[in-house]
């Protein structure tokens, strides 16, 4: 009687271990899932960078190291492993994006120029949906850091070599205006 109790509570230790295990292989799996979310709009963020770069060329030839900035930019992001890496090259190439559009208010003929304005808003566009996608990357991130961390998925991450994830972050190029409203 004794011998059949132990077994099943051994029983019932696997089976809970095996529950655990493929939950928190089911929560990496989403994440994974969710990073091709961002993976997507990334690839379309970048696309759009040469053709943005091309617009612009006429107006500030004498910025002739634009190209080259978000080339160089561009292999870094390829070059990146981790999530904190792509942030922060992310946030490189944010940046230098706002650069090309403040380029772009200084000089009113480029500012009214219809392909100018078309790729503002194409990328104002994947912008947006790049911030959904993140937000739902690092949700999943959050649902498995938190499987992994807690009692009793800790051990069973322990022991299956589970390890937390990043959560990613990165500023975006344009930033939504509060429109002004008069009444």
């Amino acid at each position: 009687m004794f011998a059949a109790i132990i077994l099943v509570l051994i029983g019932a230790v696997v089976a809970a271990a095996v529950v655990l295990f493929n939950d928190i292989v089911g929560k990496r799996n989403l994440m994974q899932e969710a990073w091709s979310g961002i993976d997507v709009q990334l690839k379309m963020r970048h696309d759009l960078v040469p053709g943005l770069l091309e617009s612009v060329k006429g107006y500030v030839q004498y910025e002739r190291n634009l190209l080259e900035e978000i080339t160089d930019l561009r292999a870094k992001m390829f070059r990146t492993r981790t999530v904190g890496e792509k942030s922060g090259v992310e946030n490189e190439i944010s940046g230098f994006i706002r650069d090309v559009f403040a380029i772009g208010e200084a000089y009113p003929d480029l500012k009214a120029n219809a392909g100018f304005l078309d790729f503002q808003k194409s990328l104002a566009e994947i912008e947006d949906q790049l911030q959904t996608a993140r937000r739902h990357y690092n949700g999943t991130v959050r649902n498995y850091n938190t499987a992994i961390e807690s009692f009793p998925g800790n051990l069973v991450a322990g022991m299956f070599n589970f390890h937390n994830a990043e959560i990613f972050e990165m500023e975006y190029a344009i930033e939504r205006r509060v429109p002004d409203a008069t009444f």
